[in-house]
């Protein structure tokens, strides 16, 4: 599977963006999707994960009911939509693919996209 994140750039704070994040190949369905992120000198973080159906979703608290992670698994892409953004919300955001159900753990993805950097202005 290859994956290609697009829909980064910069917005001021409070505003919105959606990511998206392109796979190919015809089993996208098979795999849960995670969005990642990792900020300068940081470790990289979970954001949101969703099943192979869409029908289970899971949010890392720092984003929680200001983010909606979907997919179309017709199109073979899956979205994050960012609302409210902050400053703190900069960083450069991954999508993964796993098997391996809904985790939250990098380690658990097995294949990544290259990144799409979203700076958040006070």
């Amino acid at each position: 599977v290859q994956l290609q994140a697009s829909g980064g750039g910069l917005v001021q704070a409070g505003g919105s963006l959606r990511l998206s994040c392109a796979a190919s190949g015809r089993t996208f369905s098979t795999y849960a999707m995670g969005w990642f992120r990792q900020a300068s000198g940081k470790e990289r973080e979970f954001v949101a994960v969703i099943s192979g159906s869409g029908g289970s979703t899971y949010y890392a608290d720092s984003v929680k009911g200001r983010s909606t992670i979907s997919r179309d698994n017709a199109k073979n892409t899956v979205y994050l939509q960012m609302n409210s953004l902050k400053p703190e919300d900069t960083a450069v955001y991954y999508c993964a693919a796993t098997h391996r159900g809904l985790h939250t753990m990098p380690g658990r993805y097995d294949y990544w996209g290259q990144g799409t950097l979203v700076t958040v202005s006070s």
